[in-house]
């Protein structure tokens, strides 16, 4: 088959953010437009089979990592009173959204209270290692999955990611802005091993080796030549992890400790046994859903419900993907 698994939280914070002006009931109705819409252009130029939608739940990395996403909750307690009321009316209807999913459509829809959504569609593509699979999200810890069966489309720049190479919506490779040359496709390995030694600002994960070098120089390591040497954990290797450096409070670091402890946390396939057990069975239960019936007569009720006119003219196209059943 050929899975269109969908990062919906990150697809409906670029909906609605998209949306400027309008009544709550408006901007609402206009999100589930883009949302709905977003999905059948991609069902189409992704010829998919089926479509998982992956929704978020709390993270089990806030539970070994503290600092996991930290900063999220001091910027939601700085939120004004109106602010405050659009997240709790966008947030209602994004539960409205995942509900109708569930119930009317053939859908697959995952979510599990201790995981996230980058969770279940990694162990999605794990457990289906012989079909094709479309990742729509603009997150780029997607990056770490792109193999010659999965591929990575950013529906906000509109680019694909694939093992050959980066492509636009019109199929050409994508030139790199500062070279003007096509850019080198991708090597999701070395991106992998770059992030967990970087860190990761935007999820507030800590740098192993503040500082460190791409390429490295006469006298010092980078982080290519320790790439190249992972395998043989020769010179090269240890000579970067052994490192040490010393934060602002003055407490002493190896790189070795905080790499491990960052590839624990980034890595999608390094989860522990346990979270592991919780998405097969959070993926096992899914799929075994019955099929629904009556799913065009449904999305036209919704669409009726919330004003979306446009979506009705598309109900038929529509009905492709919410009909279309696992397996």
């Amino acid at each position: 088959m050929s899975f269109l698994l969908v990062d919906a939280a990150n697809l409906f914070f670029r909906a609605r953010h998209v949306i400027r002006h309008g009544t709550s009931e408006e901007r609402v109705a206009m999100s589930y437009h883009i949302i709905f819409a977003s999905i059948l252009k991609q069902w189409r130029e992704q010829k998919a089979t089926h479509v998982v939608c992956c929704f978020e739940g709390r993270s089990w990395r806030k539970n070994v990592y503290p600092p996991y996403k930290a900063q999220r909750s001091d910027a939601r307690a700085k939120l004004t009173v109106k602010e405050q009321e659009e997240e709790k009316i966008f947030w209602e209807s994004f539960d409205v959204f995942k509900e109708y999913l569930t119930k009317r459509t053939n859908v697959t829809v995952l979510q599990n209270p201790g995981v996230e959504a980058d969770d279940l569609i990694a162990r999605w593509i794990d457990l289906h290692p012989n079909d094709r699979h479309v990742i729509v999200s603009s997150d780029k810890d997607f990056e770490q999955l792109i193999a010659s069966n999965v591929d990575l489309y950013n529906g906000i720049t509109g680019i694909k990611t694939t093992i050959d190479g980066y492509f636009d919506d019109k199929g050409k490779p994508v030139k790199d802005k500062k070279t003007k040359e096509v850019k080198a496709a991708p090597n999701p390995d070395f991106m992998l091993f770059e992030k967990c030694m970087r860190g990761d600002v935007s999820d507030n994960i800590f740098s192993a080796y503040p500082g460190v070098r791409t390429k490295g120089t006469k006298n010092k390591v980078g982080l290519q030549e320790a790439f190249a040497d992972r395998d043989n954990k020769g010179f090269m290797w240890n000579n970067l992890m052994l490192q040490r450096w010393t934060d602002h409070e003055g407490v002493e670091h190896l790189v070795r400790d905080d790499y491990e402890r960052n590839v624990s946390i980034i890595d999608l396939h390094a989860q522990p046994e346990d979270i592991i057990k919780e998405l097969d069975a959070t993926i096992g239960e899914a799929v075994q859903v019955p099929k629904k019936t009556g799913v065009g007569i449904h999305f036209m009720k919704f669409c009726g419900k919330h004003d979306m006119q446009k979506a009705v003219d598309q109900a038929q196209h529509h009905s492709e993907w919410l009909s279309s059943v696992y397996g």
